[in-house]
């Protein structure tokens, strides 16, 4: 049972990091985490446990994509916008790597509103609201990983 829980903690802790940095499927990395735990258990604990964590990470990611984006769509930022940016922020990646992301989806952001907009006084307040919604769906991603990630830990420490 060591094993496993060395290898669920490093799954977890590995989902934690891909929150943050984007380039791992952080969520599904913490499940996978919290599964490798709990299936070989096969416990009542390990199964309560799993359906606590995929049912934090469900509903965190229902919540990562509706919030933000209710207050991009009540700002005016289209979605062709964020879709440019999301495009450039892929671009991005591979030229620079992992900074790449967040820099074109910065610029892809922009511009898509400064050809819209047509100037960069009233395109850099579309940008920030875009970048604010992103910044707010990374922290409801990270606080559900965490929470998974706890829910979890409680289990191995007291279980």
């Amino acid at each position: 049972m060591v094993v496993e829980t060395l290898i669920a903690a490093a799954l977890v802790l590995a989902g934690i990091v891909g929150v943050v940095v984007p380039v791992l499927p952080g969520l599904l990395l913490v499940v996978a985490g919290v599964a490798v735990w709990a299936v070989p258990r096969g416990d009542t604990v390990g199964w309560t446990v799993l359906a606590v964590a995929v049912a934090i990470v469900v509903l965190g990611s229902v919540a990562k994509y509706l919030l933000p984006g209710r207050r991009l769509r009540d700002s005016g930022v289209p979605g062709r916008t964020i879709a440019l940016g999301a495009v450039l922020g892929v671009l991005g990646f591979f030229v620079i790597p992992v900074a790449g992301l967040f820099v074109g989806f910065v610029l892809g952001v922009y511009l898509a509103e400064l050809a819209r907009l047509g100037g960069s006084e009233r395109a850099w307040p579309s940008t920030r609201q875009a970048l604010t919604a992103v910044g707010w769906s990374i922290l409801i991603e990270l606080a559900t990983g965490l929470l998974a990630a706890a829910v979890w830990l409680g289990a191995v420490v007291f279980a």
